[in-house]
């Protein structure tokens, strides 16, 4: 995904054009003259930042993405040990993510967008949030609370298991039987995360 190396009041007036754009009518139905006539400049201004639309809709979701897992995370303030917080926030991050309107666009319209960051390579939102889940994690090495290994291998694994229950979790749900419901499958998320992380 491209990264944003420009004016961030300019990029996120674009990201929001484009955010609009694809909750109207999904990835494939928009156009940068689309997104260029709602952001309110022209198309050549796009393209002097962002070669395509594919881009533009990566640093669309590396923001959006980010800015679940920040609002998920809670702070260090509350007493609680690293692992702790990271568990909650990493399951409060999987509810907010799985309900967030451009995911559920996407999933419902234009799910082969998400397919090269599930089959065969690393984003830029990947890549950011395994950066947030190192500084966790060794947090959680430094105070006692989560399992002392390989910081990055430990980060590349929860994030797969992260990912999977954001993923894919529909698939695996019952919402007819509170057993198999998203909020059993969220507590069994919270259960795998504890005993990987735990020492």
């Amino acid at each position: 995904m491209t990264s944003i190396r420009h004016n961030r009041s300019d990029a996120d007036t674009v990201l929001d054009a484009v955010r609009d754009c694809v909750l109207a009518v999904g990835v494939r139905r928009t156009t940068l003259a689309d997104v260029a006539r709602r952001a309110g400049v022209s198309r050549m201004t796009l393209y002097r930042r962002w070669p395509d639309l594919r881009a533009l809709v990566g640093d669309l979701m590396t923001r959006e993405w980010l800015a679940v897992a920040a609002g998920a995370m809670p702070a260090g303030a509350d007493g609680a040990d690293a692992r702790t917080r990271m568990v909650d926030g990493l399951v409060a991050g999987v509810a907010a993510f799985r309900a967030h309107p451009l995911f559920r666009k996407i999933v419902d319209v234009d799910p082969e967008l998400l397919l090269p960051y599930v089959l065969d390579r690393r984003g830029a939102s990947q890549e950011a949030l395994l950066a947030l889940l190192g500084d966790a994690l060794r947090e959680g090495h430094a105070d006692g609370s989560v399992r002392v290994t390989h910081t990055e291998r430990q980060a590349r694994g929860v994030l797969l298991i992260v990912q999977s229950f954001a993923l894919s979790l529909r698939t695996m749900t019952d919402e007819d039987d509170p057993e198999l419901d998203a909020g059993a499958f969220l507590g069994e998320l919270r259960t795998l995360l504890e005993r990987t992380l735990v020492p």
